[in-house]
């Protein structure tokens, strides 16, 4: 079974007030990519004491951590995942701004051949993809 943002945070030794934990576990229960404001949207839902600020601070505290994963998308307003233990690219629709995590082994060779062709091991890299949904 997958390891909890809560979890994770206990594992880290990440002191877990009572509003971290409802971030934590909106957050683990998240199937998107949420920006701060989508996400502090969320939190609100259940418990409207939450600030904005506090949304801030804890995953600011959680990206430090290595328990979350910023990405800067284009459209402004960085946005959040769990950080994962496997390696996954990422699709981004540009008018609708739906976010497809995808995983290609050919993508993957290429990469790790166009680094040997340089010189170079490949340690890391980030994959994004830009589009625009065709019409079926």
């Amino acid at each position: 079974m997958k390891e909890t943002i809560e979890q994770k945070c206990i594992s880290k030794g990440v002191k877990l007030t009572d509003q971290r934990k409802i971030i934590a576990k909106v957050m683990s229960e998240s199937n998107d990519h949420p920006d701060v404001d989508e996400l502090y949207n969320r939190v609100s839902m259940l418990d409207s004491k939450i600030s904005i600020a506090t949304v801030y601070r804890t995953v600011k505290l959680f990206e430090e951590a290595g328990i979350l994963a910023k990405h800067d998308f284009k459209g402004g307003k960085a946005r959040y995942e769990e950080m994962s233990e496997s390696h996954h690219d990422h699709l981004i629709d540009i008018k609708t701004g739906e976010i497809i995590e995808f995983v290609n082994d050919e993508i993957e060779m290429l990469q790790k051949k166009v680094a040997e062709k340089y010189g170079y091991e490949l340690v890391d890299h980030k994959l994004e993809l830009y589009g625009i949904k065709k019409k079926s």
